[in-house]
């Protein structure tokens, strides 16, 4: 089971459209990769290739 990781200041921010986008900062807290093609992910996940660079 994953573990619920509560927010901090400075985990994510608003896009002009609305959304909420995790930073690096709070992958990095989190752990682990979730393979989403996340825009500020710390461990290199490529989603159209579907890898990870190191």
């Amino acid at each position: 089971m994953k573990k619920i990781i509560p927010l901090e200041e400075g985990d994510y921010y608003l896009t002009p459209e609305g959304y909420r986008c995790f930073t690096e900062k709070y992958h990095l807290r989190r752990g682990y990769c979730c393979q989403s093609g996340c825009r500020h992910c710390p461990y290199g996940y490529d989603k159209k290739r579907q890898t990870t660079n190191p």
